[in-house]
C-alpha cells in the first residue's frame, strides 16, 4: 500500500480540548494515530502553554481550514505583572523584573482602552509567522531577530474580569492574527512595569466553541470502543453561518466544472454555502462560493464527489 495513503480516509473535523505543553502539531499527529486516520491538519497554531478549542480537519476538511484561520477567536488569559521574558510567555527566560506598586484595577482599566477597537500589532519573534520560509520562532531560538512589520487587527473586547496584585485575567475576542503574548506584553510596556502571560485559554474558533471540545481521555474511550468517527463534525460546519444557495443537479454539474453560475433567489453578494437539493433526503453539502459582481455565484472550494 503507497505510504501516503495508510489509514482511514475520515473527512470532517474534530474539536480537540488542546492540553497544556503539547504544540499544534503533536495534538495533529496523537489525533491522527488514534483515529488511524489518512490526512488531518489543524486550523491555526496554539502555543505549547495554551489550552482550549483546537479544531483539526480530517481529510476532504483540510480544503475549508483557511475560513477557520480566517475567523474571529475568543480568549481568556491570565498575565503575571513585573515581569517581561524572552517569549511573552511563562515558558522564557525573565528578562526583567520591575514593581508592581501603584497599579491597580483602575489604572490598568485604562490602559485597556487602547487595545480595543482596531489596532496595529508588532508580531512577537517568537510567534508562527514566516520569515524566507522559516517560522520567527525558530530564528529566535537561534538567537537571531529580524525586523517585522506591523499589522492591523480588530479587538471587539478586552475586558478586565480579575485582578489581584500580581496578576489580572482578561477575556479577549478578536480578530485573525491577533497574538495574545503580545497584547499582554503591550499592556505591561503601557503600565510601566512589564507583563507576560501565565495561562492562556481559546474558548472558541470561528462557529466552534468550547462545548464542542473533546479530550484525549473522551477520544481514547472511543476509539477503544469504536465510536471516535461519533466526534467528527461534518465539513459544513466550518461554514454553517453562511447563507445557503440550493442547486439542482444541472446547475451542480456546472459549478463542478469550474463554471459560475445564476441562481434564482440567491443572495447578492458574498459568500455562500452550497447544498445539492435531494429529493429523497436532506440536501448535500457540496462547497462553498461567492457571489460574482454580476450576480452569479462562482465556485471557491469544492468537496470531492463520492
Amino acid at each position: 500500500m503507497n505510504r501516503r495513503n495508510r489509514g482511514r480516509p475520515l473527512d470532517g473535523f474534530l474539536i480537540m480540548d488542546k492540553p497544556v505543553g503539547l504544540s499544534s502539531n503533536q495534538v495533529v499527529q496523537k489525533a491522527k494515530r488514534m483515529m488511524d486516520a489518512q490526512k488531518v491538519g489543524h486550523t491555526g497554531s496554539l502555543d505549547p502553554l495554551a489550552t482550549g478549542v483546537l479544531p483539526l480537519c480530517f481529510g476532504e476538511a483540510t480544503k475549508f481550514s483557511q475560513y477557520l484561520l480566517d475567523s474571529d477567536k475568543r480568549y481568556w488569559t491570565r498575565i503575571r505583572l513585573g515581569q517581561t521574558t524572552n517569549t511573552g510567555d511563562a515558558d522564557g527566560q525573565i528578562l526583567e523584573e520591575r514593581s508592581v506598586t501603584g497599579i491597580t484595577a483602575d489604572r490598568i482599566e485604562s490602559v485597556l482602552a487602547e487595545f480595543r477597537g482596531s489596532i496595529e500589532q508588532t508580531p512577537s519573534m517568537y510567534s508562527a509567522i514566516k520569515h524566507h520560509g522559516q517560522p520567527l520562532y525558530k530564528l529566535a531560538r537561534m538567537g537571531l531577530e529580524v525586523e517585522r512589520k506591523s499589522r492591523a487587527i480588530s479587538v471587539y473586547r478586552c475586558e478586565l474580569v480579575a485582578f489581584d496584585g500580581d496578576f489580572f485575567e482578561l477575556e479577549l475576542h478578536c480578530s485573525k492574527g491577533t497574538y495574545v503574548r503580545s497584547i499582554a506584553e503591550d499592556i505591561g510596556q503601557k503600565l510601566g512595569c512589564g507583563a507576560h502571560v501565565v495561562a492562556l485559554r481559546r474558548r472558541s474558533a470561528g462557529p466552534f466553541q468550547e462545548a464542542d471540545v473533546i479530550s484525549f481521555e473522551a477520544l481514547e474511550v472511543a476509539c477503544e470502543t469504536k465510536n471516535s468517527e461519533g466526534f467528527l463534525k461534518p465539513i459544513s460546519s466550518a461554514v454553517g453561518n453562511w447563507p445557503e444557495v440550493s442547486l439542482n443537479e444541472t446547475l451542480a454539474y456546472y459549478l463542478r466544472q469550474g463554471q459560475p453560475v445564476m441562481v434564482p433567489r440567491a443572495p447578492t453578494h458574498g459568500w455562500v454555502r452550497l447544498a445539492l437539493q435531494n429529493e429523497s433526503s436532506a440536501a448535500s453539502f457540496i462547497g462553498v462560493g461567492e457571489v460574482m459582481d454580476d450576480g452569479r455565484i462562482a465556485p471557491r472550494r469544492l468537496v470531492s464527489r463520492a
